[in-house]
């Protein structure tokens, strides 16, 4: 099928069997609970579809919904995000694996309604699994991995797949799209490990004195740990049985001799990629790796294909005010130790196009070994 992102992340729901979505609009993600509202208007799904008044409440609606032992779904985007804050951090240290696309969009002010990453990455502490897709077939196969990783037992976590605004959302291209049933073979029926049930009555989020507290931060930390294997395992599983290869927490391109290796997250990836096949045909040596997750953060992988590069840049799409985007914060930790220069590359906020030029000139900055450690490309009154 050629479909829009939202209408990916909305199949990829329906494929899923979800017995509960919370429904709440905001652009760019409108059309992935409108899409979802069709199937269950044209009796494609028995799902209980739950209007509420706000995005806080609809994940209010999905923990509550979730607890009671059903596979849960919603969506949402910048300001709706950062209004639902205070119920992320309920939802991960219950336990509870919601799955919850976001259309990663500006959060104001100034207001603005295309692709930024500044209201998914600053939820990194939230307890999330966080991850961004290059195209539509990933979104909507992300979906059917997220309840695959987020419900194993060993991790038990809420899951964030994220998609560029209106790059991804509002831009259709070829899907493939399994059957419901070979999706159910994939993914089982949601057992959930603990569940609210009025005959056998339990509290959950009950006040919690320091006694237990700091015991449960460790085990939701060994759990986003443990999702490393469990993310690992998923993608091979999910090649065997559809083909499709997405390579764990990371995909590799050309890295293997490569000298400059650039680190790129969502569509840009795609862009990347072109040139960097383009520069090696002019004999550059230089590659490209695609981060998948955010968290958790793939520093094993990273420091793997930094061991014989002589510089890695890192792209952008957020910032982190006077230190530098979170992915080069992330980067730099994971590097520590390491005798080589990491640059960071920030370009395409607000939705600003990220061209090939600008993907060749942060090649060019590594191979020239510039001084300065961040760049603001293509931005007006800043000259490289």
């Amino acid at each position: 099928m050629v479909v829009t992102g939202d209408y990916a992340t909305a199949y990829g729901a329906l494929l899923c069997d979800v017995d509960v979505v919370a429904a709440y609009p905001i652009t760019p993600q409108t059309l992935i609970v409108e899409e979802f509202s069709n199937f269950v208007n044209d009796g494609i799904t028995d799902a209980e579809l739950i209007m509420v008044e706000s995005e806080h409440s609809a994940m209010s609606a999905c923990i509550a919904s979730q607890a009671c032992g059903v596979r849960t779904f919603t969506a949402t985007s910048s300001q709706g995000l950062a209004l639902m804050h205070e119920m992320l951090f309920i939802a991960s240290a219950l336990r509870l694996p919601i799955v919850m696309p976001v259309v990663n969009r500006t959060l104001a002010a100034p207001i603005g309604i295309w692709c930024e990453h500044n209201d998914s990455m600053p939820e990194r502490d939230a307890g999330w699994i966080q991850m961004s897709c290059e195209d539509n077939q990933e979104v909507l196969d992300m979906i059917i991995m997220s309840y695959k990783i987020g419900e194993r037992k060993d991790v038990l976590l809420p899951v964030m797949p994220c998609l560029d605004a209106f790059i991804l959302s509002h831009t259709v291209e070829p899907v493939d799209a399994p059957s419901s049933d070979e999706v159910a073979e994939f993914l089982p029926k949601y057992q959930p490990h603990a569940e609210l049930n009025p005959d056998k009555p339990m509290a959950i989020g009950t006040f919690t004195p320091p006694e237990y507290i700091q015991e449960l931060r460790y085990q939701q930390h060994i759990a986003m740990e443990r999702a490393k294997k469990a993310i690992k395992e998923v993608t091979k599983e999910f090649y065997e049985k559809f083909g499709r290869n997405y390579h764990g927490l990371v995909e590799e391109y050309r890295c293997d001799d490569a000298d400059y290796i650039l680190v790129t997250i969502g569509t840009v990836t795609g862009t990347a990629r072109d040139v960097v096949d383009e520069m090696r045909s002019n004999g550059e040596k230089i590659g490209l790796l695609k981060l998948r997750f955010y968290r958790p953060f793939p520093k094993e992988e990273l420091r793997k294909v930094a061991e014989n590069a002589s510089a890695i840049g890192i792209y952008d799409r957020a910032i982190s005010y006077g230190v530098g985007g979170p992915i080069y914060i992330e980067a730099r930790n994971a590097l520590y130790g390491y005798n080589l220069p990491v640059y960071n590359f920030l370009a395409g906020l607000g939705g600003r196009d990220v061209t090939k030029k600008d993907v060749e000139k942060m090649f060019e900055i590594m191979i020239e070994k510039k001084k300065e450690d961040i760049y603001w490309l293509n931005t007006r009154g800043v000259k490289i």
